[in-house]
């Protein structure tokens, strides 16, 4: 490798860290320390690096959002909302599909984290849809699919992190990625067809009174509808009260994090008094765990960045990349590719912080609408938290279902080539992403 410059050597003793099976942030760390030791820099500046890497007043929006859905998860609001969406759907075609993928769609506006999202309403979803006739392989694909769309609904962790690298409006970033969100939702009812085509559901499905609890079971509809209503109303509200405060101006993206935190804490401890000390303790414990797992990589990859710019990675690389054709949509498609290819192996925000410094002046270059682009890499970066061989839901699935990893990503495939046409359109059609923000501004 002495023919290759320091910054190169850095990429390469990094995949070989992660293929050896090192932490993510301990690989960052370790490849960029070598390079600034060849550099002939001194180890002391890492620590000034680190320091600066995560001393961003937005990256605070990263652990309260955790928390915010990790209190949801736990406090019976994920369950109360599914209740109330089974009532209000009945016995239209798709059941508990129709109910999985509108209660994703909802807690994509809590949680903004995909794997998150998985373990706090991936158990009951799952669990409906079997009792509806679908497969468990069939239903933690879906779930793994709603989930990803955690990191493009806002508010999303995803695009905080976006919104850093690129020093582009967070709350702009919010607002473009609203109709694409739920478009890709729309994608997924779509999909739901083609369960019953691939023999996922069975010949019989559950009817609404054996979903329902049996406190509801003999009451009428309107009744039923409207008491699961008033039980979730505050849950449903979560996403009204966030988005609403941030597109108001009420408070920006990293205060309703924090909105969103006393939010939860609110509606457990004076709403459905299911809050108790213990579980809080176990809230912020796992919110803390999580969320250290995002700040180590977030500190270890300033470092890289570092090397990466002062080797001229950036200029290196994105001038390779714009030397590939002369036609914009063909490098969007290598792009996007690469995107899609690195998050088979790596977690969304390892990716930003490799790839977004090379592709973000390629994209200026170009022209492209810094918000648009962060739409479509966040899309990217969603499908690959289910894309085999280690999207991340998968893995989470799997654990929940004790299913095989195999079976869990069959489930998924559907959902993955759906997904893909619509990264497509979304792509294709940059005005879904700029018409709220152009409306909004």
């Amino acid at each position: 490798m002495s023919d290759m410059s320091a910054g190169t050597q850095m990429v390469v003793i990094f995949f070989i860290l992660l293929a050896l099976r090192l932490p993510v942030a301990f690989a960052l760390g370790l490849s960029a320390i070598y390079a600034m030791w060849a550099l002939g820099f001194g180890l002391d500046l890492a620590g000034d690096l680190i320091a600066s890497g995560i001393a961003k007043y937005s990256l605070l929006a990263v652990p309260f959002f955790i928390l915010a859905g990790v209190l949801m998860g736990s406090l019976g609001i994920a369950e109360r909302m599914i209740r109330f969406f089974r009532i209000l759907i009945g016995d239209l075609p798709g059941g508990m599909g129709v109910v999985g993928t509108t209660v994703c769609l909802f807690w994509g506006a809590v949680s903004g984290s995909g794997p998150a999202s998985v373990a706090a309403i991936g158990p009951l979803i799952i669990k409906g849809m079997e009792e509806d006739g679908y497969s468990r392989a069939f239903a933690a694909g879906l779930v793994c699919t709603g989930a990803a769309l955690s990191i493009v609904i806002p508010p999303s962790i995803g695009l905080v992190i976006y919104g850093v690298i690129a020093e582009t409006s967070i709350s702009d970033l919010f607002i473009a990625a609203i109709i694409p969100g739920l478009f890709m939702g729309l994608l997924m009812l779509a999909t739901l067809p083609l369960a019953k085509r691939s023999g996922y559901v069975g010949a019989a499905a559950a009817s609404l009174e054996r979903l329902s609890p049996r406190p509801y079971n003999d009451l009428p509809y309107g009744k039923r509808l409207w008491r699961s209503f008033l039980e979730s109303f505050w849950g449903l509200m979560t996403p009204i009260v966030i988005l609403g405060g941030i597109y108001s101006g009420a408070f920006t993206p990293t205060e309703a994090a924090l909105v969103a935190t006393v939010y939860a804490l609110l509606i457990g401890g004076l709403i459905y008094r299911t809050l108790t000390i213990e579980g809080l303790y176990r809230a912020l414990s796992d919110a803390a765990a999580s969320s250290a797992v995002v700040m180590m990589v977030v500190a270890y990859a300033s470092l890289f960045g570092w090397v990466v710019t002062v080797d001229d990675l950036i200029g290196h690389y994105s001038t390779l990349l714009l030397g590939v054709s002369d036609n914009q949509w063909i490098i969007l498609f290598i792009v996007m590719l690469i995107l899609l290819i690195a998050g088979m192996f790596m977690d969304a925000i390892t990716i930003m912080f490799i790839c977004l410094p090379i592709f973000l002046p390629v994209a200026q270059k170009l022209g492209w609408d810094p918000i648009w682009f962060g739409v479509v890499v966040m899309i990217n970066l969603a499908i690959g938290l289910f894309t085999p061989p280690v999207g991340i839901n998968l893995y989470v699935a799997a654990n929940i279902t004790r299913l095989p990893l195999e079976k869990v990503a069959r489930g998924a495939l559907p959902f993955l080539m759906t997904s893909i046409l619509g990264l497509a359109v979304v792509a294709s059609a940059p005005e879904m992403s700029s018409f709220l923000v152009d409306l909004l501004r």
